[in-house]
């Protein structure tokens, strides 16, 4: 048997046909200081692959992106997708608190083999924001009051 994808006319034309598995991640913190502070920790590490490609933005959350970070907050849930960032020339520095992270690689396998490296690298760097940041222990308390 032999299966085939057919993607929209739109989304056809945006692949690569030399890297055809993408994934884009957008993770959003507190403050445009801890995300820009989040890409450089993170983006110091190449790709240990040349099957991989990888590049990070700070982007500002969307009105419906807000909305549900909002959401999902209150209801102590974690946030079912990640959302979608938009990079409006208008947008200002402080605004940008999205990490956004696009991954193209050339099989899915290896596109799963560096995203879980990333989100070990994201773990380490959140859990240091999280014990010696300022920023981040004050979020904490707001959520916890």
């Amino acid at each position: 048997m032999d299966f085939q994808t057919t993607l929209p006319p739109t989304r056809a034309a945006m692949v690569d046909p030399d890297f055809p598995c993408s994934l884009v991640i957008s993770i959003p913190l507190p403050t445009y200081r801890l995300a820009s502070s989040a890409l450089r920790a993170l983006q110091v590490d190449a790709e240990l692959s040349s099957l991989v490609r990888r590049s990070f933005s700070l982007v500002s959350l969307t009105e419906n992106d807000a909305e549900a970070v909002q959401a999902a907050a209150d209801a102590h849930l974690p946030i079912g997708e990640a959302p979608n960032g938009t990079s409006d020339g208008d947008t200002s520095l402080e605004e940008k608190t999205v990490l956004r992270t696009e991954y193209k690689a050339t099989t899915n396998r290896m596109l799963r083999v560096s995203v879980n490296g990333f989100f070990e690298s994201m773990g380490v760097v959140l859990g240091v924001m999280q014990e010696l940041d300022v920023d981040v222990l004050a979020e904490e308390r707001k959520l916890d009051a």
